[in-house]
């Protein structure tokens, strides 16, 4: 019963460190990345679609994004989505392809890049935290049932404890990384 608890705590806990290497994927640095334009809601034929849904999207050079429709009819909804995301960049049509173009980031842009980083990672932390308060509930229900003793109870807390630390540093190593990331120029 024990290695079941610690085995879904962990299973959660790196899910939501998952969960925010995915997240920080679309936020903005200072190079072009497909992930940025992922998610952006498109509407198409009355329904909003994610553009990655809609079309291919890739990186031939540092600061652009190149899109490409599955329907070359989508052309005008993906440029308005684009323009309407708000991410600071520039599309321009080039027949059936977009070509987005990600400029330079400035120092102001980084610094409230890296608020909502700080923002985000915060966030990660507390689902990490609450993954922890819920393998402690469990522990507290297995040894109230009986499946666990007092001491496996004892041993399951300092190891979903030492779970949590884990994580915690692995965030707070992804978070550096990307903020390192997103202030070079």
């Amino acid at each position: 019963m024990l290695k079941e608890i610690l085995k879904d705590t962990e299973e959660h806990m790196q899910k939501s460190v998952d969960a925010f290497i995915r997240d920080l994927a679309g936020m903005r640095a200072g190079r072009a990345h497909p992930a940025l334009l992922e998610k952006v809601p498109v509407e198409y034929y009355g329904a909003v679609t994610p553009l990655q849904h809609l079309a291919t999207i890739s990186a031939p050079e540092p600061r652009v994004l190149v899109v490409q429709p599955f329907d070359k009819s989508a052309s005008g909804s993906i440029e308005k989505a684009i323009m309407k995301a708000d991410l600071g960049v520039s599309v321009r049509v080039d027949g059936a392809l977009l070509r987005v173009s990600v400029p330079a980031l400035t120092e102001e842009r980084r610094r409230d890049l890296v608020k909502q980083l700080k923002r985000q990672l915060e966030e990660a932390k507390v689902a990490v935290r609450n993954v922890r308060r819920d393998g402690l509930d469990g522990l507290k229900r297995a040894q109230k049932d009986g499946d666990l003793t007092e001491d496996e109870e004892r041993r399951g807390q300092t190891d979903i404890q030492r779970l949590t630390d884990q994580y915690i540093k692995e965030l707070d190593r992804v978070a550096e990384t990307r903020e390192k990331d997103i202030m070079t120029p």
